[in-house]
């Protein structure tokens, strides 16, 4: 346990009590590999409840410091994500790469840079250029509106690292490939192989147990994110939202999407709507009815799956 850390942290607690409320309720740090570890959040969408707190930030701890995916929606999870990462380790953060541009991933790089100044922030060259182009500050209204004011405070602080650039990091004795599927659920995304724990972190190309929107995503993108994913033939796969699993948790999405896309297309063909033919596919997808968020989005995807279709078909 980092011991000095934490004392620092409840000494600015002693020094300022409102401190106290400016930091994301504690989650439980899961051991997922040797050097892999994983805050699970909660499912469903961000919320008072949940403090804006939703996704699943990971780190692993390498010879020279940690390396952290996604440190959350908030600089007051990030403060909740390097909490967390000091009971089980001092060593600094030196690396930080975010998955995608979505912000309830990523807006936590505050926290970070506040803590450790001289980390490396990184994402796809898309998701760099999206978030400065305004999607940073419409995820801030975001979070800011869901959470109650929760979250203010909160400030954008952009990766400046291209991980096509790089294309493998190499830091601590471990070994980082980046695998970016082309417009797969946000077309800024980027799914992290940790090679020597055979560790695969997904972004929201997968998620497992809840249904993520796909407003920015394209079915056959997503579809072909999954064969990637699975191509590399990890033992852990770490969804953007859900629990932790092993290959099946892939499998298991591709199926959800492959089933919505194919019957779209079957009954887009025989003339139907998108309404007319939403009982058949829910129907077909009754194994996904208990996931969190399959009510709200599963109307909206057989929509979203129909306009590609349309887009396809010119």
């Amino acid at each position: 346990m980092n011991f000095r850390l934490l004392s620092l942290f409840f000494l600015v607690l002693a020094v300022n009590p409102a401190f106290a409320a400016d930091i994301v309720r504690d989650y439980p740090v899961d051991q997922i590999a040797p050097n892999t570890f994983v805050i699970h959040g909660p499912l469903g969408y961000p919320a008072v409840d949940n403090q804006g707190f939703m996704n699943n930030p990971g780190f692993i701890i390498t010879d020279s410091g940690v390396v952290l995916i996604d440190p959350g929606s908030s600089v007051q999870a990030g403060r909740m994500v390097l909490k967390q990462i000091g009971s089980i380790t001092d060593k600094p953060i030196t690396h930080v790469i975010n998955t995608h541009v979505h912000g309830d991933h990523w807006l936590g790089n505050q926290a970070v840079a506040e803590a450790y100044p001289e980390a490396v922030l990184m994402a796809h060259p898309d998701m760099i250029r999206r978030a400065h182009a305004g999607a940073a500050e419409e995820w801030i209204s975001l979070m800011t509106r869901a959470t109650d004011g929760f979250t203010e405070g909160t400030r954008a602080v952009i990766p400046t690292k291209s991980t096509s650039e790089i294309g493998t990091l190499e830091t601590g004795g471990m070994t980082f490939r980046f695998h970016a599927p082309e417009r797969a659920h946000s077309g800024t995304d980027v799914m992290i192989e940790v090679v020597q724990e055979s560790v695969v972190f997904l972004g929201d190309n997968v998620t497992h147990k809840r249904i993520a929107r796909m407003d920015d995503a394209s079915f056959k993108g997503s579809i072909a994110a999954c064969e990637i994913a699975a191509g590399l033939s990890a033992n852990r796969y770490v969804p953007g939202h859900g629990p932790t699993g092993d290959a099946s948790i892939v499998a298991e999405f591709q199926r959800y999407l492959t089933t919505l896309y194919n019957e779209a297309a079957r009954l887009y063909e025989e003339g139907l709507s998108d309404f007319e033919m939403k009982p058949e596919i829910v129907q077909k997808l009754e194994a996904y009815a208990d996931w969190v968020n399959f009510e709200d989005q599963v109307g909206r995807h057989i929509s979203l799956a129909v306009l590609e279709l349309e887009r396809n078909s010119f």
